[in-house]
């Protein structure tokens, strides 16, 4: 994690990391102001709060209340050297907690990351340098090894010199990229977290055998999202951007949106609107991009090659943006490499729908087949000696896929984890649907999978899948684990070089009748994006009619303007936001594609409370009533932001009574809600406040630091593109 520090005024600091600030003071005694802990202190602390953590991690897990745990931290010091201390730390249980929980309980703290990090000693590096926000030195804590070189299945140059080819692309890129954490809870399965640490939104996953291989594919993962866009989906790239040369590629084409907004011609090709606009409901305003919003300009489209005779067809980036997510796209050590990895993925996701939606009964691996791979049996008896049951299946359905299953249970919870995972050669297959099992996750965190169902509906229904791509946690049916299998198990084995691998998957395509889009992106190297349209998208085909991201344009500009807005815009806007019937919990960071501050009113913004302040701003104190009801009653938000809606709700109840003075209460409301949150609220409900707690922005997107520094990252890339371009 990159940390900024500022000087303040005399001894104070002020620390930036991620959406915080910390500032930092020193006691009087030592020339401060005692305004605030000192550095050391916060040190201290660091270790008895993650200690915390740990023991509230496993309390919730197991649903042992924490209200009687106390726990508390001294240091002693050691009068010859104050460098050398101990740090005691005590934990107070009640004695309704087990003997097993205590010692499980202990065994939590022991764990404590900032004790670990301690105990091991941490290196410093101190050094200058020209300038840190030029400094794109990879911040990664591996380091290849020349003397070594480590070749895997797949992959056509080894791990180190592919690691330091794509940290070099990184590094030119201006981007320095942080590991935030590693995971190797079972023999053979690895996992990292990395970031960028100007952005930490634009962020990636790893797995792997080794530590080498997972850093690999979190690398090869950052590298592919960059190419393909993924970091920016929904995102407002702002007015300059928008306005630019190019907004995506620098080969990307615009087709005005045409008067009746029908479809433009050149969009797509038959085989594709015959899928995505089959009853003729799709507009071209459906189409204008998300990112930019320039209906000036019209339609966005990126060219992709069509596999079966090369011929360009152009697909409008929003489109692509709204149902793919990111499957389907990779980056590799050269485009065949690529493919194989973009080809592997859909069959992966395409066939884990298909059994998981048929409620297929898939056959079991044989234990002399699983035998053949030592290491992927050590990871996987490790689990069962956790006490986590593993059922490992063949997912090829007879043999038509490269695709495997590994599958979790958790005997703790009743919950199930289906883990899948593709690729031409068996055991690689095998060995990702393990690691992807274990990606970020704890043990602890096992205790959140869903249980089984017999019923066919939950489990068919679409957002079901959705949550099956994006972390694996959608339910599963009972009758996956049925022993009478629908399938009988095959041995298979696709493999052979990256360019017959290639061939062979995209037979497969060919042989279920589909086709395929191929568009490469070589800014970064060899990535690349391939699209099989009514097979591979994530989200339903209607929702680029009925939920598409590009509502946003509808309010984006009115809500970043939103105080300057007259009486008549704000009403029109709340109308709008009515008649749109969408969800009163859609936060505004997803509706309008702005990241703020998670931490700030913004933030936690919903549809409803920005309803409920329009109606405030607006003097319709019935509506706001209502509304303020209802988000007591159903909305989590910050402990201060309720207490506020608490004393609007008793403030609008003596307001709409006639029978009430707000004078003849307004003493003891201030004692139980304090004198700034009282101002607030009369002021809220008299109109003199308007607001409360959003501050002023516009479409320059200024204060949205957050924000600001994705488009930073963003322009990294932009300027990329335009100077391979020649632009």
């Amino acid at each position: 994690m990159e940390i900024k520090v500022n000087f303040l005024d005399n001894l104070r600091l002020e620390a930036k990391f991620d959406d915080f600030t910390v500032v930092a003071d020193q006691p009087i005694r030592y020339k401060g102001d005692g305004s605030a802990p000192s550095p050391f202190d916060y040190f201290l602390a660091s270790s008895a709060l993650c200690a915390a953590y740990f023991v509230k991690v496993y309390c919730v897990s197991r649903d042992i209340p924490t209200e009687g745990i106390r726990l508390s931290q001294n240091n002693i010091v050691d009068p010859e050297n104050r460098y050398n201390q101990q740090f005691k730390i005590q934990v107070e249980l009640p004695e309704s907690i087990s003997d097993k929980d205590r010692e499980g309980i202990l065994r939590s703290i022991d764990r404590c990351t900032v004790k670990k990090v301690v105990q091991t000693g941490p290196e410093f590096v101190i050094e200058t340098v020209e300038n840190l926000d030029e400094d794109a030195q990879a911040m990664l804590m591996v380091t290849p090894d020349a003397d070594h070189s480590t070749f895997i299945v797949g992959k056509d140059l080894p791990l180190e010199q592919t690691i330091a080819n794509m940290t070099a692309k990184l590094a030119e890129l201006g981007m320095k990229i942080e590991i935030s954490s590693w995971r190797n809870l079972v023999p053979n399965v690895w996992s990292l977290h990395i970031r960028d640490a100007a952005s930490p939104m634009c962020f990636t996953n790893g797995k792997g055998a080794t530590k080498e291989s997972a850093l690999c594919s979190a690398l090869g993962e950052f590298i592919e999202r960059l190419s393909c866009n993924f970091f920016y989906n929904d995102q407002y790239f702002g007015e300059e951007i928008a306005n630019a040369e190019f907004v995506h590629y620098p080969n990307e084409k615009w087709f005005p949106l045409e008067e009746d907004d029908s479809l433009p011609a050149g969009l797509l090709d038959e085989y594709c609107l015959d899928i995505y606009d089959n009853d003729g409901e799709l507009c071209g305003s459906h189409l204008v991009d998300t990112n930019s919003g320039n209906y000036e300009r019209g339609i966005c489209a990126i060219p992709y090659i069509r596999h079966s005779d090369g011929e360009t067809v152009y697909f409008p980036s929003n489109l692509i943006e709204n149902l793919f997510l990111s499957n389907g796209m990779s980056a590799g050590n050269n485009l065949a490499e690529a493919k194989v990895q973009c080809l592997s993925e859909i069959f992966e996701r395409a066939v884990k729908r298909q059994i998981i939606e048929e409620e297929i009964a898939l056959p079991d691996v044989p234990k002399d087949v699983l035998a053949k791979y030592p290491s992927i049996v050590a990871g996987i008896d490790a689990l069962e000696a956790q006490g986590f049951p593993v059922v490992v299946k063949d997912a090829s359905l007879g043999g038509q896929f490269p695709v495997m299953c590994v599958t979790l249970m958790n005997p703790r919870t009743g919950g199930v984890f289906a883990s899948f995972g593709a690729h031409p050669s068996l055991e690689v297959a095998l060995e990702r649907s393990l690691t992807e099992l274990l990606q970020g996750r704890s043990f602890e965190g096992l205790n959140d999978v869903q249980k089984p169902t017999f019923n066919s509906m939950a489990v068919q229904e679409p957002e079901n899948f959705v949550e099956h791509f994006i972390d694996s946690t959608g339910v599963i049916s009972w009758r996956f684990f049925s022993a009478k299998h629908d399938y009988e198990f095959v041995e298979w084995d696709f493999s052979g070089t990256n360019e017959e691998e290639s061939t062979a998957l995209f037979g497969i395509l060919e042989d279920l009748g589909l086709e395929a889009y191929i568009a490469e992106f070589t800014a970064l190297g060899s990535a690349c994006r391939i699209l099989v349209p009514g097979y591979s998208e994530v989200y339903p085909v209607t929702d680029l009619i009925w939920d598409n991201t590009n509502k946003a344009l509808d309010f984006r500009e009115d809500i970043l303007n939103l105080h300057r807005l007259s009486d008549d815009e704000l009403a029109d806007l709340v109308e709008r936001l009515e008649e749109s019937e969408l969800d009163n919990y859609t936060d505004i960071i997803t509706l309008i594609g702005i990241e703020f501050d998670e931490n700030t009113v913004w933030g936690q913004l919903t549809i409803l409370e920005l309803k409920l302040l329009c109606y405030l701003a607006l003097g319709e104190l019935e509506a706001a009533q209502e509304l303020t009801e209802t988000f007591l009653q159903y909305n989590d938000n910050t402990v201060k932001r309720g207490l506020f809606y608490q004393a609007m709700s008793a403030v609008l109840e003596i307001s709409l009574d006639d029978e009430l003075a707000l004078e003849d209460y307004r003493h003891n409301l201030t004692r139980m809600f304090g004198e700034e949150t009282m101002d607030a609220v009369i002021g809220s409900v008299e109109g003199s406040v308007r607001f409360y707690g959003l501050t002023p922005t516009s479409m320059k997107l200024e204060g949205l630091d957050r924000h600001q520094r994705l488009i930073e990252s963003y322009k990294k890339l932009h300027a990329a593109r335009a100077k391979l371009a020649g632009l």
